[in-house]
């Protein structure tokens, strides 16, 4: 009877079908190359902040995040490589720009020096 207890779980024989063996050979890799990409992320993460992600400097840090993990892998990535990559760990959408920081970026004033700056020269 113990034998028939260890081959029957829930109904199910340990050789039935509908069990496929965890086929570790081919899953490891890809997982153990996701986490090495995430944990290369993260180091990444402590020389460009994402909080920077949202202010005028968001291109640049971008383009490290990218040059950090083509260094890391020798491969491309994208930025939608990149953000898909940090949209696991933060909410991008609350850094996305604000249309007032891109009004005032564009924003043009006429610019003058004061007349006091024109003093009378002692010649």
């Amino acid at each position: 009877m113990e034998a028939a207890g260890e081959e029957e779980r829930d109904g199910l024989s340990v050789h039935s079908p509908g069990q496929a063996l965890p086929s570790s050979a081919s899953s490891l890799p890809k997982e153990q190359s996701q986490v090495e990409l995430e944990l290369r992320l993260l180091e990444a993460l402590e020389i460009y902040p994402v909080v920077k992600l949202q202010g005028i400097h968001r291109h640049f840090v971008l383009y490290g995040l990218m040059e950090f993990l083509r260094r890391s892998f020798d491969r491309h990535f994208s930025p939608d490589e990149v953000l898909q990559l940090l949209d696991r760990f933060y909410n991008l959408e609350t850094l996305k720009p604000d249309n007032e920081e891109g009004e005032l970026l564009n924003q043009e004033d006429d610019f003058s020096l004061p007349q006091s700056f024109f003093g009378k020269e002692d010649s």
